[in-house]
C-alpha cells in the first residue's frame, strides 16, 4: 500500500487530533490523581498489607472483566462516544474510592473505575487510529506520550492538593469535574460518522469487507499480544521494582532511587515523541527490533555489572526500547484481516493487562528466592521477546 503523506489533514481532521490528544490526557490524569492518595486510603481504613494488596488489584481485575465488551460497544455507539461516557465513568469511580468508608466499597469502586478505564483505552485508542489513517501517517505514538503527560500531571494535581491540605472528596470531586469538560468539549470535535471506514486521502468513506480469520491472523495476533505485554512487563518493572532495586541493592538514597523509574518514563515519552518519525521513516519492525536491542543490551549490561549509573541509563534505554510497542501492536491489530472491526485493539488492549497482573507477583517470587538483580532480568527477556517476534509488524511504508 502507498500512503501519500503530502496532504495536508483538514481543519476537521487537526481537531480531530487535537480532541484525541485530549481524552488521552484526561486518561492519564485521572487516576494519577488517586495514586498518591492510596497510603491515607490504606490507613484510614486500617487496612494491613494483605488486604491492601487484594483491594487495589481490583483495579485491573475490572479491567480484565469488562474489556472483552469494548470492541461491541465500539461498533455499537461508536468509539468517541464510548471513551468520553467511559472517561466519565473513570471519574465517578475514582472519586468514589477516595470518598469510600469501608474495604469493599473501596474496592468496588476500583473495580468500576477499571472497567470504564479499560472501555475508554479501547475506545481512544481506536478513535486515534481511526485519526490516523485519515493524516496517512503515524500519529499514535504521540497520544501515548500525551497520556504520559497526563499521569504526570495528575501526580502533580494530588501533590499540590494534599500541600493545600484538601480533603479527598474536594480534590477528587474538582478532578473529575475539571476533565469530564474538557472530554466532552473534545466529543465535539472527533471524528463524525461511523468507525467502519476506509479512509483514504480525499476522506471518502467505504464500508470494509473482511473476510474470515485465518491461522495467519490468529498467529499474528498471538505475537501481538505478547508484544504489547512486553511493553507493560517493562513499564511495570519501572514502577514496582527500580526505586527498591536502587536503594536496596546499590543502596542508594531515597532521592536518588527515585531516579531509576524517573529515567524510564523520561525515556519512553522521549521515544514516543519520536517515534512517529521513525515508525514513518523506518517502518514499526525496524523500530521495534532496534527498541528491544536496545533495552535488552541496555539493561542487561547494567544488571551483569551493576552500578549506580549504569543501573539509571539501563532503566532509561528500557524505557526508551519499549516506547512505541504498545501503540505499534493495537495499530497493527485493528488493520488484521478477517476480524470485525475493532476487535484486534480489543484483545490485544485486554491481554496486555495480564503483564501488570502477573510481573509483581512473579518478579517478587523470582527475587525472594535468587534476589531481586535476577528478578529484573524480566527487562532484558522482554527485549529479546520483541526481538524475536518483530517481524509481525510492518514494514516500511512507502
Amino acid at each position: 500500500m502507498t500512503v501519500d503523506i503530502s496532504v495536508r489533514p483538514s481543519v476537521a481532521e487537526r481537531r480531530a487530533r487535537a480532541a484525541v490528544a485530549v481524552l488521552f490526557l484526561t486518561n492519564g490524569a485521572l487516576f494519577a490523581n488517586l495514586l498518591p492518595r492510596y497510603p491515607q486510603i490504606k490507613g484510614d481504613l486500617g487496612m494491613g498489607n494483605a488486604v491492601y494488596g487484594l483491594a487495589v488489584a481490583a483495579f485491573p481485575t475490572g479491567a480484565m472483566v469488562a474489556g472483552p465488551a469494548a470492541g461491541a460497544l465500539v461498533r455499537r455507539f461508536g468509539s468517541a462516544r464510548v471513551a468520553v461516557v467511559g472517561t466519565l465513568l473513570t471519574g465517578v469511580g475514582v472519586l468514589a474510592a477516595g470518598l469510600a468508608g469501608s474495604v469493599p466499597l473501596f474496592a468496588a469502586a476500583l473495580f468500576l473505575a477499571g472497567a470504564m478505564d479499560a472501555l475508554t483505552d479501547v475506545a481512544q485508542n481506536a478513535h486515534g487510529l481511526r485519526v490516523q489513517r485519515r493524516y496517512g501517517r503515524s500519529i499514535i505514538n504521540s497520544f501515548h506520550a500525551i497520556w504520559s503527560i497526563g499521569a504526570v500531571t495528575g501526580g502533580v494535581m494530588a501533590a499540590g492538593a494534599m500541600a493545600l491540605h484538601l480533603t479527598r472528596g474536594v480534590h477528587l470531586t474538582i478532578s473529575a469535574a475539571v476533565f469530564a469538560v474538557a472530554a466532552c468539549v473534545a466529543l465535539r470535535f472527533c471524528l463524525p460518522g461511523p468507525d467502519v471506514e476506509a479512509e483514504v486521502g480525499s476522506g471518502e468513506a467505504e464500508p470494509v469487507h473482511r473476510a474470515g480469520p485465518s491461522r495467519r491472523t490468529a498467529y499474528v495476533l498471538a505475537a501481538l499480544v505478547l508484544i504489547a505485554t512486553a511493553g507493560t512487563l517493562v513499564e511495570d518493572a519501572g514502577n514496582s521494582w527500580a526505586a527498591l532495586y536502587l536503594s536496596d541493592s546499590l543502596h542508594a538514597s531515597a532521592a536518588l532511587a527515585a531516579t531509576g523509574y524517573i529515567a524510564l518514563v523520561g525515556a519512553q515519552f522521549i521515544g514516543r515523541i519520536i517515534g512517529d518519525r521513525l515508525v514513518d521513516r523506518f517502518g514499526q519492525r525496524t523500530v521495534a527490533r532496534t527498541g528491544g536491542l536496545i533495552a535488552a543490551a541496555g539493561m542487561g549490561l547494567a544488571l551483569a555489572v551493576p552500578t549506580l549509573p549504569g543501573t539509571v541509563l539501563g532503566f532509561a534505554a528500557a524505557g526508551f526500547g519499549v516506547a512505541t510497542l504498545v501503540p505499534a501492536a493495537m495499530d497493527e491489530a485493528d488493520a488484521l484481516p478477517g476480524l470485525k472491526p475493532g476487535s484486534g485493539l480489543t484483545i490485544v488492549s485486554w491481554l496486555m493487562r495480564l503483564g501488570f497482573l502477573v510481573s509483581p507477583p512473579v518478579v517478587g517470587l523470582v527475587a525472594d528466592t535468587a534476589g531481586l538483580r535476577v528478578g529484573l532480568l524480566v527487562i532484558p527477556l522482554a527485549g529479546v521477546l520483541t526481538v524475536l517476534l518483530s517481524g509481525v509488524l510492518q514494514a516500511r511504508r512507502r
